[in-house]
């Protein structure tokens, strides 16, 4: 098979011919349909923090056909259509059965979406509904990253809410908190490519001021008082403490983003407002198939969040594009074409 491979930080992808997978007893095969660039493999493949294996093939927002089972696998067939959690565990022990098979101590990565074919435990797939297409698929991953982290901030009704980053993972985190009851939702980013983006997706307000210290006052004018849930889905230094800046007092701050460099913010500030705080992890295997489910009904607007689609030969160069500042939101490769 055809794969794009991380060969190290300052080197683009490189497309290698590698051995097609072949099932163990307990996986699939699946063919990869699509797959989507996210900005953490962006941030691991740059040298600025936590950093892939040499000479792996990345890519974990994928959906596919099976095209081959294990001897173990009992409710797959050859001819579905899937995503999987990119990542499995035992199977056996508590969190695994909980379907949160990222806290089991056997964890591994389940990645290679950027290749043609992948191999995936059965256990952590989930069928696509036939209203479903393969990009489809592939959006249930951050979709499901952005669901969990809203689900954890325990959004009240008519609650307002400010979330920080309008990439793929922010953009989610709106679309959720309008499904969970929230009241003014706003958004605030460095730049407005995405402000069309996050209105469509639910936003009442994008908001971007001139100085930094207009942002407070804007926020709170923008939502019509201080925002009682901040989400931070950047993932960058100090978006903490923008964050505990800016929430109400007795508010909530939720970190989605996945930030792995050193980071700071001024805990008393924190303390005299009685801030909440929690970091969110991933996402469950209940919470991907409610994504699925939700698309199925026809609540379908986050497609306009793949901004574009490439073949894998292009990927290299696209890739290397998305560490500059550009139009592009998800971005999903097309391994086939």
């Amino acid at each position: 098979m055809q794969a794009a491979v991380f060969k190290g930080v300052g080197l683009p992808l490189a497309i290698e011919t590698r051995p097609d997978p072949v099932p163990q007893p307990d996986e699939v095969v699946l063919r990869v349909g699509r797959c989507g660039v996210c900005g953490t493999d962006l941030a691991m493949t740059d040298g600025s923090g936590q950093t892939y294996e040499l000479d792996s093939v990345i890519g974990h927002e994928f959906a596919g056909e099976v095209v081959a089972t294990g001897t173990k696998v009992t409710r797959l067939k050859v001819g579905d259509r899937i995503t999987a959690l990119p990542y499995a565990g035992c199977g056996q022990c508590v969190p695994c059965l909980a379907g949160r098979p990222n806290f089991c101590a056997q964890f591994r990565g389940v990645a290679g979406g950027f290749g043609q074919y992948l191999a995936t435990p059965e256990r952590v797939t989930v069928k696509l509904p036939s209203t479903l297409t393969l990009a489809d698929g592939a959006l249930i991953e951050p979709l499901a990253v952005s669901l969990h982290g809203v689900a954890l901030a325990q959004i009240t009704p008519g609650a307002r809410v400010l979330v920080i980053g309008a990439g793929p993972i922010g953009l989610g985190a709106v679309h959720w908190a309008r499904r969970l009851g929230a009241g003014p939702v706003a958004v605030t980013a460095r730049t407005r490519r995405a402000e069309s983006l996050a209105m469509q997706m639910g936003a009442n307000a994008f908001v971007m001021p001139e100085s930094a210290q207009d942002w407070i006052p804007a926020v709170s004018a923008a939502l019509g008082g201080l925002p009682d849930v901040v989400i931070e889905a950047v993932g960058k230094k100090d978006l903490i403490a923008q964050a505990v800046s800016c929430v109400r007092p007795s508010g909530t701050v939720l970190v989605l983003g996945f930030c792995s460099v050193p980071d700071s913010f001024i805990p008393a500030i924190a303390v005299w407002k009685e801030v909440t705080m929690r970091f969110s992890m991933t996402y469950s295997i209940a919470e991907f198939e409610h994504v699925a489910r939700v698309l199925d009904s026809g609540d379908v607007e986050s497609r306009v969040m793949v901004t574009d689609t490439v073949p894998l030969a292009e990927l290299p160069a696209t890739f290397e594009s998305l560490r500059r500042r550009t139009q592009q939101c998800k971005v999903m490769v097309s391994p086939w074409e």
